[in-house]
This record gives structure tokens, C-alpha cells and sequence, in this order.
């Protein structure tokens, strides 16, 4: 991809011929120039601009995969999309979108990503796309689902944080390929018991090295009165799992567990007013043991080529992992984004620990159907892990995870995995 700044200068030159992808920022229209591009364009980057709406023959881009346009101005999501044939991901996140007409849905939608915006309903159309598989709508304005998902063939992944509703719609605990799901910062989610944290001071924190983030805040290495400890401090940022407020609530409510990266106390008297959770802090050769979903496997972790396991290791970690996922339960706290990007491990023994609240919600009392859906993303692990270890007993285990009605509950598969140990 040329560099960003130059891009529309090449374009208008004709410089970019066969171009596969392209990033043009800042734009308060599309150039035609783009379409010159039509019979190469894959992937087409328009995010942080002034626009307002597209070309009606966005349809000629037909070899358009994956279009971002956010941090936009659009009150419309443009109708001309849904001419778009190979269009699979559209990301439109802040990008002022009120209204999503159903023919602006292509027919190849895979992943729509509509976070943070001010979007009050879904057309029905939605649910006619067989290949919709991630679907992120948090950070807007509904208070209900298109009721045809419920038959949707492919849906793996939800996100419904910080909307308005009221209640869940309990059908979408009965679709049978969902795996990862948040609905936390609604009025329908139940309230976490006030959990009892140290509160420590930002004047007695000394930080140290950043170690890393994520969409919701930073991680720094830090010392607390001779401890050494983790710190993460939040944005404040709406992101695609949900508010910064709801991650604190749920890591602070989890408690300790030896498999589980939570919150030993939150940060106060920061002095850009930050919002931060202090947690354990893992050995340094710790890692994670995947990377998480691109483009092309959208809702499948990416792991290290080379990567493989010890078929105990795959079972100690995946024992491991099932016991906190377990113990949040217990807790009433569904974590919502089980994977294998959110699992650091010590890369040799399988010793590993479940950490990222980002996505966590309350979980509604005496209804096993969420802690169900939550099961089959631990079967999705399960078969990557016996993938990588030829570890046959993670292979049963993850088929009765995966099958669509009647999977055991995490605690039992827990118990099983301790047995097979």
C-alpha cells in the first residue's frame, strides 16, 4: 500500500494502477479517480473524513472486499453498498450513522461493524444475509433485534453493549452457532454486587514500562507499596466491546482466581482524572497465545505457524482456562470474549490465565442459556488447542461443547478436563 499521505496524489496522477488497496483520509468526497481502480480494489480505507455520502455506482468496485468509512459524517449508511458484490466488512464506527437502509446491505455481508453511532433500529433485511458472522452494534441507540436472526446460519459473534434494552432477546441464546456475546452498559443488564477493592492511590503508584493495550486503555508495569503490580489505564473510549465503566465493574466482581487476570484494586486520583484497575502482573516470558481475528478469518484467532503443543500442556491450559471461565460464572459474570488473543500462557507447560474484560457482562440470574453460549467458544478453543496438540481428548470434549443443543455446563467441563489431567 503506497504511503498515506501521497495516496491521493498518486491516484489523481494515475501512479496506482493494479492497486489492491488504498487509504485516502480526510476526504469530503470520494474521487472518481477510485473507480479506475475497479477490476484490482480490494480494500478501501476512507476513515477520518468529512464525508457524507458515496457514489451511487459503488457497485462498479466489484472486486471491493472490506471498506472502512469511520469517523465520518454520515447520517445514512449509503444504499449504493448493497450493489457491491464482493463486499464482505464494512466498518462504519463513528461515523454519525442514524439510519441503515436494507439495500445498503451487499449480499456477501460477513462482518458489519456499526459501533458507536446513533442507530435506533435494524432493517429485517440484516437477518438475510447467510453469511453474517460478526455483527458489532455497541455504543448506539436499540432497544431491539431484527427477529429473522434468530434463523441466521453463520452469526458467531454479537455485540449489543451500551444500547437501551430493556431486555435481551432471549432467542439469541438459542442460536446455535453463537459463541461470543456482550450486552453490558443496558438497562437490562442485572447489577454486579459492589465488589470490595483496595483503592489505590495514583500519588503511591510508581509506573514503569508500558506493556502493552488494547481498544479500551493501556497497560503499564508499576510498583504499589513495594508490590509489583499491572496497571491499565482506560481511554475513557467507547470501543467495540463496550464502555471502559463496565470492563472495572466485571474484572473488580470476578475476584481472585489463579487462572484469571483481575482486578486487585482500582486507581484513584489520577491527575488527568483517568479511570485505571490494577492487577496482578505476569511473569515476563508470559505471552498470548494467539493473535486476534483479521480479515480474512473474522471471527477465528490467528495463531503462530510454528506454534505447537504437548498434548499435557494443551490440557493443562485448557483445564486452566475451563476453571476460570467456571469461577466467573459462579460469579455471575459471562467474560464474553473467550479466545484465544485473550489467554497468556507461559509457553512451554501450559500454566495460562484468563484475562480482557472488556466484554464481560452481568450474567441474568437463573438463566443458563448465556453460560451455554459461552461454552461453545470454549469448544471453538478446545479444537484449536487439539489442533495444535493432536491431544484426542480435546477433540471429544469439543465436539460435546459444539453441538447445538444439550452442552455440558462450564463447571462440568472443568471437572472433565481435571479427570483427563
Amino acid at each position: 500500500m503506497p504511503k498515506h499521505a501521497s495516496d491521493l496524489d498518486a491516484l489523481r496522477r494515475g501512479d496506482l494502477s493494479g492497486a489492491r488497496a488504498l487509504r485516502l483520509p480526510g476526504l469530503t468526497e470520494l474521487p472518481r479517480e477510485v473507480f479506475g481502480l475497479a477490476d484490482t480494489l480490494e480494500v478501501l480505507d476512507i476513515g477520518g473524513g468529512a464525508l457524507t455520502a458515496l457514489p451511487d455506482d459503488m457497485g462498479r468496485l466489484r472486486r471491493l472486499r472490506i471498506l472502512f468509512a469511520s469517523n465520518n459524517r454520515f447520517e445514512r449508511l449509503p444504499p449504493a453498498l448493497g450493489d457491491c458484490e464482493s463486499l464482505a466488512q464494512i466498518g462504519f464506527r463513528a461515523a454519525g450513522l442514524r439510519e441503515i437502509p436494507a439495500e445498503s446491505l451487499p449480499p456477501s455481508l460477513r462482518w458489519l461493524t456499526l459501533t458507536d453511532n446513533r442507530i435506533e433500529r435494524l432493517p429485517d433485511a440484516l437477518a438475510q444475509r447467510p453469511q453474517l458472522q460478526k455483527l458489532m452494534l455497541a455504543g448506539n441507540r436499540l432497544s431491539a433485534l431484527p427477529r429473522g436472526l434468530a434463523e441466521a446460519p453463520a452469526l458467531e459473534l454479537i455485540r449489543l453493549a451500551a444500547n437501551r434494552f430493556e431486555t435481551l432477546p432471549a432467542w439469541l441464546g438459542d442460536i446455535p452457532t453463537l459463541a461470543w456475546i456482550s450486552w453490558n452498559g443496558n438497562p437490562a443488564e442485572r447489577a454486579l454486587p459492589a465488589a470490595r477493592a483496595a483503592a489505590a492511590p495514583w500519588a503511591e503508584i510508581e509506573l514503569g514500562a508500558r506493556l502493552g493495550g488494547g481498544a479500551s486503555g493501556d497497560v503499564f508495569r508499576a510498583t504499589w507499596r513495594g508490590r509489583s503490580v499491572a496497571v491499565k489505564l482506560f481511554r475513557g473510549a467507547m470501543t467495540s466491546d463496550g464502555a471502559p465503566e463496565s470492563e472495572m465493574a466485571a474484572s473488580l466482581s470476578a475476584g481472585g482466581h489463579p487462572h484469571l487476570v483481575s482486578a486487585l484494586g482500582r486507581v484513584v486520583g489520577h491527575p488527568e482524572g483517568r479511570a485505571g484497575l490494577m492487577t496482578p502482573l505476569l511473569p515476563e516470558h508470559w505471552r498470548a497465545l494467539a493473535g486476534p481475528p483479521d480479515f480474512t478469518s473474522c471471527s477465528r484467532d490467528v495463531y503462530d505457524e510454528a506454534l505447537r503443543l504437548e498434548p499435557a500442556a494443551a490440557l493443562r491450559l485448557a483445564r486452566g482456562i475451563a476453571t476460570a471461565a467456571a469461577h466467573l460464572h459462579a460469579c455471575g459474570v459471562l467474560h464474553g470474549d473467550l479466545y484465544a488473543h485473550n489467554i497468556v500462557w507461559d509457553g512451554r507447560d501450559g500454566e495460562a490465565a484468563l484475562a480482557d474484560f472488556g466484554a464481560a457482562s452481568a450474567l441474568p440470574e437463573g438463566d443458563e442459556r448465556w453460560t451455554r453460549v459461552e461454552v461453545r467458544a470454549f469448544g471453538v478453543l478446545l479444537e484449536e488447542l487439539a489442533a495444535l496438540s493432536d491431544a484426542e481428548p480435546l477433540r471429544a470434549l469439543a465436539r460435546a461443547c459444539l453441538q447445538p443443543h444439550g452442552r455440558p455446563s462450564m463447571a462440568d467441563v472443568a471437572q472433565e478436563l481435571s479427570r483427563r489431567l
